[in-house]
């Protein structure tokens, strides 16, 4: 599953279109291999995300669970807090000369 593309079922507030159709876009970009397609495959492309779009929000209008919403807020700022622990870590060390 592609990283960019995040859960957008139960969470207040409900996902928008614009999120759904940009998780529609990164699907399409990940099964085609294009970022940007072609113009020969642009047509097709862009009919793909239209209608993964449509499908989405089909599905995420369907769902139905007895939880209660996420916080979108809160679900943010825990991720944030993942990723300062996760890259931390990473940090190049730095060079002191003695």
């Amino acid at each position: 599953m592609c990283r960019n593309i995040k859960p957008l079922f139960n969470f207040q507030p409900a996902a928008s279109n614009d999120e759904i159709e940009a998780a529609a876009l990164q699907f399409v970009r990940k099964i085609s291999g294009f970022t940007k397609p072609s113009k020969a495959n642009g047509a097709a492309f862009e009919l793909a995300v239209a209608q993964t779009t449509a499908i989405a929000k089909t599905l995420l209008d369907s769902l139905v669970t007895n939880a209660s919403p996420k916080d979108r807020e809160l679900e943010i700022a825990k991720l944030r807090q993942k990723a300062q622990v996760r890259f931390r870590g990473q940090q190049e060390p730095t060079s002191s000369s003695a």
